[in-house]
């Protein structure tokens, strides 16, 4: 799927979704044998850099138990949140299986659901 824009600051990432930029691999194996082109994207598990990260899990609304909540007609508008692991910067190992490949301005994205992520590996100097 390609997503026309200008900028990536423009995508706002729903719900516990991570955005990720997949890690450029070698075409080489360790022996120095060439791969064949795609060859490393139908691995199951890859790596990427952590882009943009959605706001979490949403935590149920509890109605005041002295109002009536069948007449509520509106859900108040602080709504919370249980926060995403990964952070903008982290580098993270996922399941392909679970990730959603999307084009944003000609360069390849994946959106990942936190449950295919695997791993983090996070430099803590970035958020010094």
């Amino acid at each position: 799927m390609a997503v026309k824009g200008n900028s990536i600051d423009k995508i706002i990432v729903v719900g516990e979704r991570v955005l990720i930029k997949p890690k450029s691999l070698s075409n080489k194996t360790k022996t120095g044998l060439f791969l064949p082109p795609g060859y490393s994207e139908k691995e199951e598990i890859q790596s990427g850099y952590v882009i943009k990260v959605g706001p979490g899990y949403p935590i149920p609304w509890a109605a005041d138990d002295s109002a009536e909540p069948w007449k509520k007609s509106e859900l108040p508008e602080n709504v919370k949140y249980i926060p995403l692991q990964p952070l903008v910067g982290d580098l993270a190992i996922y399941l392909a299986k679970g990730a959603i490949e999307i084009l944003i301005d000609s360069e390849k994205y994946l959106v990942v659901p936190q449950s295919s992520i695997l791993l983090l590996e996070r430099d803590d100097s970035l958020f010094e």
